[in-house]
């Protein structure tokens, strides 16, 4: 054979496409691969793509897909409305997408699945009691795990909108109140029993599907109608013999794959539900977290019920938070072995790894719908959204926040920080944003007074960490100008931010502070204080090393913004 094909064969080999994958199964308290060695599932979720929910579009006072379209349809009409949709699915997410995740670290995608794409509604079928199977669904799953198979990521199945809707929360599983729910309407339940034994047939062989997630975030009060989200709920008994009922479906045709379970009140509330022990043998309880804090107390009752039935822990779904509060979550959960997945991949906001940037005819339609701008016409308003759905979405065309990333892989396993962006002072001097602090956690590359939203465990308000919400996730106060320039704003006394630069040569420099305000600060250059000066006054006599340097600029005072560090000989 030649070393051409020898080298292609070899080449092959190595590939991702060429590897075998396990299947996982839950073993004790962890999930194994075939090998018998623990695997941390470090995911994402797809949130958007075939299920939206208003605040990723940033769709004021509506928070339901169904609802959504509603508006689209009114603006442009009906077919034009569906044909937004079927741009959105096919451009929100991409192979380049999966394949950026790989890059970054993940080893895993979970999939927030709407029925409707998989099976018709119930009042929809033809044939009462009968089960009418929808392609959409089917082939844009498949398309997907061929893009994990080829990254070398396994694939989690999450059922986020059940036919009828699982809970009061209704915009994620676009529930419509006015029609009976998952949990009135035993024809809601056959469907999804169906659909999940139909996935399972569908993918009982593939071992790049780790798990079923059988149903996103049940949310509702069985015994009392006024505990709306299930949190008070002792009993649980619909969710629990729905879950014991799926699963029993999926175990007829396959008995190899995980099935996740989730309990009542968004995931969270397990009463009832495991009384009697598990059902079957390989399945891992899901448990989702926002808002709260991030010590082990936070996760202590779920570690108990981990403990109490040696079973398998993952955190299905968290995010919408700050860097400081991603790191903290993801070093918690990952010193207890559990595995977990963000949310989301993408959304119109800065504090996912990649943000939507919405064209300008959008933002108009946007206005228009919170009654700040007159309506569109039908031309403007169908160029502006198919825009969106076939441009701004894609991956392309998104806005990198590698700054989360590091969140979530580097920085809660590291007590040092790194430079956001690579800074250079010449011989002659130079300038370094202020908002272009180190990466980290707070107490690692800064430290700020509200690095994060914990208003769940405080009961208070909730939390703005950024109050700019733009360029940066980090529990840092930022500020925007009248022409759209960043600052780092109100530094209160005790806060500190943290620089990491490189000196292309050894010597003495000064340090002027271009700030907004009066106040005093103090320096500490390469770990050695350099005591306190006004803001005005600035600081001489800095003497800098050759290569790597670090800064530390700490408020001693209150109320003033800082715009730029500035060194000059």
């Amino acid at each position: 054979m030649k070393k051409t094909a020898l080298l292609l064969l070899a080449c092959l080999a190595a590939s991702p496409l060429a590897q075998a994958k396990d299947f996982l199964r839950a073993e004790g308290r962890h999930i194994i691969d075939e090998s018998g060695k623990p695997v941390i599932l470090r995911g994402m979720g797809l949130g958007g793509w075939m299920l939206q929910e208003g605040y990723m579009l940033d769709v004021d006072g509506v928070g339901t897909q169904r609802s959504i379209h509603a508006r689209i349809a009114e603006l442009i009409g009906p077919e034009k409305a569906d044909a937004f949709y079927q741009a959105w699915r096919d451009n929100h997410t991409t192979r380049a997408d999966i394949d950026a995740m790989a890059r970054w670290g993940f080893n895993s995608v979970r999939l927030p699945m709407h029925y409707a794409l998989y099976t018709l509604p119930v009042e929809q079928e033809p044939v009462a009691g009968g089960q009418t199977w929808v392609e959409e669904g089917f082939r844009r799953t498949d398309e997907l795990l061929a893009w994990a198979k080829a990254n070398d990521l396994y694939l989690i199945l999450d059922l986020h909108a059940a036919p009828g809707g699982q809970g009061n929360d209704i915009n994620i599983a676009d529930r419509d109140p006015d029609t009976p729910s998952l949990w009135d309407d035993p024809r809601h339940q056959d469907k999804m029993v169906a659909l999940w034994k139909k996935l399972a047939e569908r993918y009982r062989d593939e071992p790049y599907i780790a798990a079923y997630d059988i149903i996103n975030e049940p949310n509702w009060g069985f015994a009392d109608p006024n505990d709306r989200n299930g949190c008070a709920e002792n009993g649980n008994a619909p969710l629990k013999d729905l879950l014991v009922r799926t699963t029993a479906a999926i175990r007829e045709v396959d008995q190899r794959h995980i099935v996740v379970i989730e309990g009542n009140c968004w995931g969270n509330n397990y009463r009832g539900v495991l009384d009697d022990g598990p059902w079957d043998d390989n399945l891992v309880i899901s448990f989702h977290k926002y808002w709260n804090a991030t010590t082990h107390d936070s996760i202590a009752d779920l570690l108990a019920l981990r403990d109490k039935h040696d079973m398998p822990l993952w955190l299905g779904e968290t995010g919408e938070n700050s860097n400081d509060w991603f790191a903290r979550t993801v070093a918690l959960v990952e010193g207890e072995g559990i595995g977990w997945a963000w949310w989301p991949l993408k959304k119109i906001r800065y504090n996912n790894p990649l943000q939507i940037v919405p064209n300008d005819g959008y933002r108009k339609v946007l206005a228009y719908w919170k009654g700040d701008a007159p309506r569109p016409s039908v031309e403007e308003a169908e160029a502006a959204l198919m825009r969106f759905a076939t441009h701004d979405v894609r991956h392309e065309n998104n806005l990198v926040h590698l700054d989360v990333v590091d969140a979530l892989f580097r920085a809660p396993h590291s007590d040092e920080s790194v430079p956001f962006k690579a800074h250079v002072i010449g011989a002659a001097g130079g300038e370094i944003a202020a908002v272009d602090f180190d990466m980290g956690r707070n107490g690692v590359a800064y430290h700020d007074l509200t690095p994060a939203n914990h208003h769940i465990s405080d009961g208070g308000e909730r939390v703005t960490w950024n109050p700019a919400m733009a360029y940066r996730n980090d529990g840092v106060d930022l500020g925007k100008t009248e022409d759209g320039g960043l600052f780092v704003a109100d530094m209160r006394r005790g806060e500190w931010l943290k620089y990491t630069f490189d000196a292309d040569a050894a010597g003495t420099y000064r340090l002027a502070l271009a700030a907004r305000g009066q106040g005093r600060v103090s320096l500490s250059l390469n770990g050695e204080p350099l005591g306190q000066s006004d803001l005005a006054a600035g600081f001489a006599g800095l003497e800098l090393r050759p290569g790597r340097n670090t800064l530390s600029v700490k408020a001693e005072s209150d109320g003033f913004d800082l715009e730029a560090l500035r060194f000059s000989r």
